[in-house]
Parts: structure tokens; C-alpha cells; sequence
């Protein structure tokens, strides 16, 4: 038989997912970021072959995408309907088909650049699929950020708390 789940707790394990998922976020922006770097000194380590920095970004890619849409926001979701808030969860709701359409601009992407053999003969085109994909990710952060801020507001009873020294802000 399974335990209820008080709000407190469901609240706490979103804030645990949300956390790691920003976590996954910065390290997408930082594979991203890896993607334009010209520096020939990065050039002498493994990860520097396009097609293995392409492969670890369209990896992380799909990963962070896919948390997103089959956990996260199901989750976030949860917690407003848990407390009832019929208009912030239609809210919410109207956000949807801008992330759906960043998601599909990221499977596109992964589709084009998911092997070596894709790769080697598509660089030439990398610089623009990826700062159009950046652009994309950018709108879909906020996005996101917005669902966050929307859906996934701390029970009363943890209002009162303050934040430890050592918990991050999920802001950042």
C-alpha cells in the first residue's frame, strides 16, 4: 500500500527534480558553449573532435528535453492541482505549445547530428542549426522558468522556513 504524500514532501522531491534538472540545464548551455570554441588549446583533448562534443550535446539534449516534458512538468502540475489552483494550472497550460515547439526544434537537431557519420558531412552547417537551436533553448528556459515560478509554490507551512546557507536558489 502506498503512503499519502503531504504537500510538504511532493514539494520537497519537486524542488530535488527541479534542481537537478537545472543542473542539466547549465550543463547543456556549457556543451553548447563547447560546440563554438575555436581555442587550440581545447583542441588537444579527446572531447574536442566535433563529433564527440556534437554527440555528448544532442545526448544531454534529449535528456534535459525529456525531463522536462516527462517528469518536471508533470510534477509542477501536480502541485497545483494538489492545491487546487484551477487558474494557475490554466496558466501554465497556455505555455505548452512554445515549449512543444522548442522540443521539436531539439529532436530535429538530434535527428541531423546524432552520429559521427551525420556529422562529418554536416559542419559546415552546425554554426547556424546551432545558434538557431540557442535561440529556441533560450525562449524555452523562460519558458520554463515561468511554469517554475508559476507552478511550484512552497506550502504554507514551509513558507516560514528560510532558505539554508548551503541551498542554492533554483535560479541559478
Amino acid at each position: 500500500m502506498m503512503n499519502a504524500v503531504t504537500p510538504h514532501e511532493h514539494w520537497l522531491r519537486v524542488e530535488a527534480l527541479i534542481k537537478r534538472w537545472l543542473n542539466e540545464r547549465q550543463t547543456l548551455i556549457v556543451l553548447m558553449v563547447a560546440l563554438h570554441d575555436r581555442n587550440p588549446a581545447a583542441n588537444a583533448h579527446p572531447f574536442a573532435l566535433p563529433g564527440v562534443r556534437i554527440q555528448a550535446f544532442c545526448q544531454m539534449l534529449m535528456d534535459y528535453v525529456s525531463a522536462g516534458h516527462f517528469e518536471i512538468y508533470d510534477q509542477l502540475l501536480a502541485e497545483a492541482e494538489q492545491a487546487d489552483n484551477l487558474e494557475v494550472i490554466r496558466q501554465a497550460q497556455q505555455l505548452y505549445p512554445s515549449l512543444q515547439h522548442s522540443t521539436s526544434a531539439a529532436v530535429r537537431f538530434n535527428d541531423i547530428y546524432d552520429s559521427p557519420e551525420h556529422t562529418a558531412d554536416l559542419l559546415e552547417n552546425l554554426p547556424l542549426e546551432i545558434s538557431e537551436l540557442g535561440m529556441l533553448l533560450e525562449s524555452r528556459f523562460e519558458l520554463e522558468d515561468q511554469l517554475i515560478s508559476l507552478l511550484h509554490v512552497r506550502p504554507q507551512a514551509l513558507v516560514a522556513r528560510p532558505l539554508e546557507v548551503d541551498e542554492p536558489s533554483r535560479w541559478q
